[in-house]
């Protein structure tokens, strides 16, 4: 049998779907056990939030049209996934301040496992001259509502994509626009995203983007580590250089722990595939994500164990650039350009491993990487790679 698509939202045809459920009833074909559905949030600041539900049997998780297609959290075998932010989301971006003045407005909705920084900026907040804000901290693509949103489902080979568009759109500034497809299938505990940045425009532009995907218990916890194929890793900060010895090394909560940034290059295969994993301490549980380095060539990790009350976490950030302010990526010429009506396309696959086994297995790929050379370690941030502000 052919998949079948069913259109929840399309501003120019008018169309928006509230609330459906789709399984393998409404489907048919041979593939069973599987849920879809769509909802609409009502009261405090979670007013007007749509949400998908999807469920393939093992793995749970929630896609957020109105906040750019995030991944909201999930679950896989009854392991919650994602972490629990001070910020009881997922909040509509009527509710966040991008532009308030000291540019960091974006924390106010910030708690999903899986949120994309972009598209004009993914870095920290850029301020001109004057003092003024220009960019603000990750970009507006996450507080973007999707203006066109599908489900297809093929009943016989138990595929589940879930696609949507989201403008980043100013008049006289930006005309970018993400279209993304997200996929599972029945039974698996992956999902893989397609992106792409397509520009509007008739005039060349730039852009930028970051994947945050951020970790909490059971994933995370004291002794939980990192695995990466690194070729080159440097702390961002002067915060960060007492740690550097065990950067890969997650602590226990800490109340009041500054967070600590370390940015990497990693190796890839023939075909610039890499991937990295964060186990938990008795690697059982692990998350990894990969993607092609040639998309995306820089890799942030992002430290910020302190107290469970105030969002214990920790994020892996595959990027086409570190997250600096985007004045100073120009300048070391880590903004992307696309041409006219041209687009820049990313891949990102991001999997939930269960067993001993599963987490084995993926650290031996990565060390399958890691010994094409073995990781060059900087003591001090990198002047070309670290803004100083």
């Amino acid at each position: 049998m052919t998949a079948k698509q069913w259109l929840l939202t399309d501003h120019e045809k008018g169309v928006y779907v509230e609330q459906l459920t789709l399984g393998p009833e409404q489907v048919g074909g041979n593939a069973s056990g599987y849920v879809v559905s769509k909802y609409r949030c009502y009261g405090g600041l979670q007013d007007g939030v749509d949400v998908l539900k999807v469920s393939t049997g093992r793995f749970l998780f929630f896609v957020l049209p109105t906040r750019g297609m995030g991944i909201w959290q999930g679950s896989v075998d009854g392991h919650s996934i994602g972490w629990k932010s001070p910020v009881q989301g997922p909040i509509h971006p009527h509710f966040v301040p991008i532009g308030e003045p000291s540019g960091l407005g974006w924390l106010d909705g910030f708690d999903e496992l899986l949120v994309r920084c972009g598209l004009e900026n993914n870095g920290a907040p850029d301020f001109d001259d004057s003092g003024r804000l220009v960019y603000p901290l990750h970009g507006r693509i996450a507080n973007r509502a999707a203006h066109r949103v599908a489900v297809e489902i093929d009943g016989d080979t138990g595929e589940i994509a879930i696609s949507g568009e989201v403008d980043d759109v100013r008049f006289h500034f930006a005309k970018l626009r993400l279209k993304t497809t997200i996929r599972t299938h029945v039974g698996e505990t992956r999902l893989t995203i397609h992106d792409e940045i397509v520009n509007l425009s008739d005039s060349s532009a730039t852009a930028q983007m970051l994947y945050h995907v951020n970790l909490g218990p059971p994933f995370l916890e004291s002794g939980s580590q990192l695995v990466a194929p690194v070729e080159q890793v440097a702390p961002r900060s002067e915060d960060a250089v007492a740690g550097l010895d065990t950067w890969t090394e997650i602590a226990g909560e800490k109340a009041g722990f500054r967070e600590e940034v370390y940015f990497a290059k990693l190796h890839g295969d023939e075909q610039a595939q890499s991937e990295v994993l964060m186990k938990n301490r008795n690697a059982t549980l692990g998350v990894g994500l990969r993607f092609n380095l040639g998309q995306l060539p820089y890799f942030t990790l992002w430290k910020n164990t302190t107290a469970k009350a105030d969002g214990y976490t920790t994020g892996m950030e595959p990027a086409t650039n570190f997250p600096n302010q985007r004045s100073f990526e120009t300048k070391h010429n880590r903004v992307i350009t696309i041409p006219p009506g041209g687009n820049y396309k990313m891949d990102l696959t991001l999997e939930i491993h269960t067993t001993l086994e599963a987490v084995a297995q993926r650290e031996a790929a990565i060390a399958k990487l890691q010994a094409t050379a073995p990781a060059k370690v900087m003591r001090q941030p990198i002047p070309q790679w670290c803004s100083p502000s």
